[in-house]
C-alpha cells in the first residue's frame, strides 16, 4: 500500500505554482512535479501545509488532461527559486542564497504539461494539526526531500496518528480502500454538471424535508449523494437525499450512516457526545425511500462501516 505526503498551501511560495485545490475533496498537480505519474487510484493521500497535518483520504479517481504551465526563473542565476513581493520594489527577489538578486521581471516561458487531479472526498478524515511538520518529514521515506509529493512510511505514520496525541482511528481509510480496489481507473477530465437540477429533482421528490431531521426551509437543504459522485460522474435518480448542511457533512465523512438492514440512522461514537446527534442514533428516516435507494445506502455503509458492498 502506497501513501503520499502532499504539500498544499493557500499561497504558493514560488511564482506560477498555484493549483485549484480543496483539502477535503481534491488535489491537483502537473507532470513537472517529481513523482507526478507515480500516484495511483487506491493510494493514500496525506495533506500538510508546511506547518502541520491537514488530513488524509484514499484516492478514488484521478483525472488527467492537457494543460500549460508558466515557468519562471531568476535572470541572473537561472534558478527557479524566485518570490513575488507585493509591497516592495523591485517586484521579484531570488531565494537562492548564492544570488539574492532583485528584479522587476523574471525570465520564463510557457510549456505544455499533463494535469492531474485526484478526488478523494468519500473517505476524507480531518486531522488538522494532529501531527507537526517535523514529525511528518521524519515519517517520509526520504526525510530530507523537498518534493511536493513524497512517499510516506504508512505503517509508522498510522501508528503515530492512532496512538499519539489526539489519537484517531483510520478505519475509514481501510474501508474506502476496500470498496474502490480494483474497479477504478485514471480517466479524462469530467466537470460536475447538473447539481442544481439534481437538487431540484430531490425537492420535487421529497418536498422541503431533511431526510434525517424532518421538515426544513428549502434554503437550508443541500443535495447529498448517497454514493461518490467522483467515481460515477452521474446524478442517479435514486442516488440522493436532501440534508441540512451539518448532517450532510457528517454523512459524507461517515460520522452518520444509514444501516441498510434496519434503515435507521447509525451515529458514530466520536459524535455521540453531542446530544443533538446522539438522539438521532437508531431513528428511522424522515422520508420514505424506494427500493432503488437501498443499493446506494449499502455502498455508503460499506465504505464507512466495513460491510460488504452490494454494488455490482
Amino acid at each position: 500500500m502506497t501513501a503520499w505526503l502532499m504539500y498544499l498551501t493557500a499561497k504558493a511560495k514560488r511564482v506560477g505554482e498555484g493549483y485549484d485545490d480543496n483539502p477535503a475533496t481534491h488535489y491537483s498537480w502537473d507532470s513537472k512535479v517529481p513523482n507526478a505519474s507515480h500516484v495511483q487510484v487506491g493510494d493514500t493521500i496525506v495533506l500538510w501545509d508546511g506547518d502541520a497535518l491537514l488530513g488524509l483520504s484514499v484516492i478514488e479517481d484521478i483525472t488527467t488532461g492537457p494543460g500549460t504551465k508558466d515557468l519562471s526563473w531568476c535572470p541572473k542565476c537561472k534558478k527557479a527559486d524566485i518570490a513575488e513581493r507585493t509591497t516592495m520594489t523591485p517586484r521579484y527577489r531570488c531565494w537562492n542564497d548564492q544570488c539574492k538578486a532583485e528584479f522587476d521581471t523574471p525570465d520564463g516561458k510557457t510549456v505544455p504539461v499533463t494535469t492531474y487531479r485526484a478526488r478523494y472526498e468519500a473517505g476524507w478524515i480531518d486531522l488538522r494539526g494532529h501531527v507537526s511538520a517535523p514529525e511528518l518529514r521524519a515519517l517520509c521515506e526520504k526525510p530530507n526531500s523537498q518534493n511536493a509529493l513524497r512517499r510516506l512510511r504508512w505503517d509508522d505514520f498510522r501508528t503515530r496518528v492512532e496512538t499519539g496525541k489526539n489519537a484517531t482511528p483510520l478505519d475509514i481509510a481501510d474501508n474506502t480502500r476496500k470498496v474502490i480496489a480494483g474497479g477504478h481507473k485514471t480517466r479524462t477530465v469530467r466537470v460536475r454538471n447538473g447539481q442544481a437540477v439534481f437538487r431540484a429533482s430531490l425537492l420535487e421528490q421529497f418536498g422541503e424535508v431533511c431526510a434525517f431531521l424532518g421538515p426544513m426551509p428549502a434554503a437550508t437543504l443541500e443535495a447529498a449523494h448517497l454514493y461518490s459522485y467522483a467515481r460515477s460522474g452521474m446524478h442517479h435518480t435514486y442516488g440522493g437525499l436532501l440534508l441540512r448542511r451539518d448532517v450532510h457533512r457528517l454523512f459524507d465523512l461517515g460520522q452518520i450512516a444509514i444501516n441498510p438492514t434496519t434503515m435507521t440512522l447509525d451515529i458514530a461514537p466520536s459524535i455521540r457526545a453531542y446530544s443533538d446527534y446522539d438522539k438521532l442514533h437508531g431513528q428511522p428516516l424522515a422520508v420514505p425511500l424506494a427500493k432503488a435507494h437501498k443499493k446506494w445506502i449499502a455502498e455508503h455503509w460499506a465504505m464507512h462501516r466495513g460491510a460488504t458492498s452490494v454494488i455490482p
